[in-house]
């Protein structure tokens, strides 16, 4: 989709592309089926899958791991793409374009809410909280695959990550 303005400088017409905004979105797991989830700190407010927007410059990969850090303080290894979700309502406030990544949850480090996290917990893929976005449905998705999908992830016997 785009508009026309006029330039106030030149008065040329400037044509603006309004497209979807890039996010990342990682599904931390356990063995025990349980995800950590983010109680949002700012509208829309909810519990939701740790993540947000791409910056410019860096690879949906950086953006993924750089939200993980910010948001419960972990340095982690995705183990692969989960799937990308679209729908033009997916984010009350804009079109975003969300690639979800899974990854196990390290162990070695308790999750700490930062950045705009008021809370991080675990949560049962079978007993979700009430969501933000489409959060709850990406789990229930994944909660279909998820056998599959965590087992030793091997390609010419050597473990995947990205």
């Amino acid at each position: 989709m785009k508009t026309q303005i006029t330039c106030p400088h030149c008065n040329g017409i400037i044509e603006i592309y309004k497209n979807p905004l890039p996010t990342v979105d990682v599904i931390l797991y356990n063995e025990n089926k349980e995800v950590l989830l983010i109680k949002r700190k700012n509208p829309p407010y909810g519990w939701a899958i740790p993540g947000g927007f791409v910056d410019v410059g860096e690879t949906v990969e950086q953006a993924a791991r750089r939200e993980i850090e910010e948001e419960v303080g972990l340095k982690i290894c995705l183990q692969g793409i989960f799937g990308v979700y679209s729908s033009p309502d997916r984010d009350p406030r804009h079109h975003t374009i969300t690639t979800v990544f899974y990854a196990k949850l390290p162990s070695e480090n308790p999750p700490q809410a930062g950045d705009d996290a008021a809370e991080c917990k675990l949560f049962s893929l079978t007993k979700l909280p009430d969501m933000a976005f489409d959060h709850k449905n990406i789990l229930q998705d994944f909660l279909a695959r998820f056998d599959k999908l965590t087992s030793n992830f091997v390609k010419d016997g050597r473990s995947v990550f990205i």
